[in-house]
């Protein structure tokens, strides 16, 4: 009778025998007993961090859930401080990559919360170190990032996920089932929107250099990106709308707000992707955008769909169907079809408008499985259950992809043909380094490195 190991028996096996455990054979079954608690690394403890800490936490004791959070990591001191009074018994670090290399023997999965230029390396080092990985939205910093993280995680047979919440809403599966149902016909016009951002962009010169906070360590914060002196505009929020660590308004919301139109409508990739903006320079995105997306048709049931994003205020124009007396929201989506529309408020709160059509239309039972919970889901996974609905591979990486490609449109200032084999924009050679950017001496973990 063949034997299945667990991660945790090769590697103890494989250090016993002096193996550098660098990168772990691809597809490596592991079992974890039903009521084994997985054992989690936290990178990045505030902001998102915490916030995704405590449903770790809140979850431990339940079966599905269960887990033990063993090590902490961030490259502020006092908010690293902070968390550790919350996980008594977990050991602390400013580097991730010393900790991930420290404990590959204790450490089952990490739950990745950093700022988006750090979501590579961090994720990247987990995996070929046969870690599970939660990475935060938006997955990577890049295009480029995000199909390396989709092919890392099937190469090393690790349970991944994108951590957009949404993707595991009831809400939000109801929206695919009605446009997978064809409860407004074929769908071949979305809009997207969202009021981000909500923190400042369009600054085309860089504030003068101020003293590092003692308890922050900058050099490690800067990570894999190029070297700049510490300003004050940067950590521990407003980096978001800086090009060297953010990814604007498409980065923070687009994982959310894209899920339900790229999963329902079958999406793929792009064929042309086009901005119109305010305020875009190098140094940060721009104060708002508007971004069409042209996907060809998906086999003979659907039709070529224009995707139109966007932010910073623009919104769509008011649908006549709208009553009078309800807002517009200023965060969601709108499914135009041939016999109707659907409104998303926020990301999983579908109505079809006018009110009076969604009484009177009978809607599909629900046919997509039912989500446990978006952490539960991937913890289950982690201990050897079924991938994850927004796993690297499969969805999340994919879904990234095409939302960056927003943020390639909006720097290169034109209209791209996206090659997506390849992953180049035809004839704008100019894109090449929004695409993908060297990394710093140190922070390169890509599948060549």
């Amino acid at each position: 009778m063949a034997h299945r190991i667990t991660r945790r028996t090769f590697l103890k096996t494989a250090a016993a025998a002096g193996a550098t455990l660098t990168i772990l054979p691809s597809g490596l079954a592991r079992t974890y007993r039903a009521n084994y608690k997985v054992n989690l690394g936290i990178i990045g403890v505030g902001g998102m961090g915490g916030g995704n800490r405590n449903r770790l936490k809140q979850i431990s004791k339940d079966p599905i859930g269960a887990n033990n959070i063993v090590a902490l990591c961030d490259v502020d001191r006092d908010r690293l401080a902070q968390s550790a009074g919350d996980h008594p018994g977990a050991k602390t670090y400013v580097d991730f990559r010393k900790m991930l290399t420290e404990m590959h023997k204790s450490i089952d999965a990490v739950c990745v919360s950093t700022p988006d230029h750090t979501h590579f390396p961090a994720s990247m080092l987990a995996m070929k170190l046969g870690m599970g990985v939660d990475t935060e939205k938006p997955l990577t910093h890049s295009v480029w990032e995000a199909r390396q993280m989709g092919l890392a995680a099937a190469k090393y047979g690790v349970a991944t996920q994108l951590d957009n919440e949404n993707h595991s809403n009831p809400g939000l599966r109801r929206v695919v089932e009605w446009v997978r149902a064809g409860v407004i016909g074929k769908v071949r016009e979305v809009h997207i929107f969202t009021n981000r951002p909500i923190w400042p962009q369009g600054i085309a010169k860089r504030p003068p250099t101020e003293p590092v906070p003692k308890h922050l360590d900058w050099d490690l914060w800067l990570g894999p990106a190029p070297y700049r002196d510490y300003h004050k505009h940067l950590h521990p929020f407003a980096w978001r709308g800086w090009w060297d660590f953010g990814t604007g308004a498409l980065g923070d919301m687009g994982c959310h707000f894209w899920d339900s139109a790229f999963w329902a409508l079958t999406l793929g990739h792009p064929e042309t992707v086009e901005a119109v903006e305010e305020g875009n320079c190098d140094e940060t995105g721009p104060k708002w955008s508007i971004v069409t997306y042209q996907f060809p048709a998906r086999g003979p049931h659907l039709p070529p769909v224009t995707v139109t994003w966007w932010d910073g205020g623009k919104l769509p124009p008011r649908p006549a169907e709208l009553e009078k007396d309800r807002k517009f929201p200023t965060n969601g989506s709108m499914f135009v079809g041939e016999k109707g529309k659907i409104l998303v408020h926020d990301a999983a709160s579908p109505r079809i408008i006018p009110e009076a059509k969604m009484r009177e239309t009978k809607l599909p039972d629900p046919f997509i499985p039912r989500s446990p919970g978006h952490k539960k889901e991937w913890i289950e996974a982690v201990r050897g259950g079924k991938p994850a609905g927004s796993n690297f591979t499969d969805f999340g990486g994919p879904l990234t992809e095409v939302v960056l490609l927003g943020n390639l449109a909006i720097r290169a200032g034109k209209k791209l043909q996206w090659d997506s084999k390849n992953l180049k924009a035809k004839g704008c050679p100019e894109a090449d380094k929004y695409i993908r950017r060297p990394y710093r001496k140190g922070w390169d973990f890509s599948l060549k490195a």
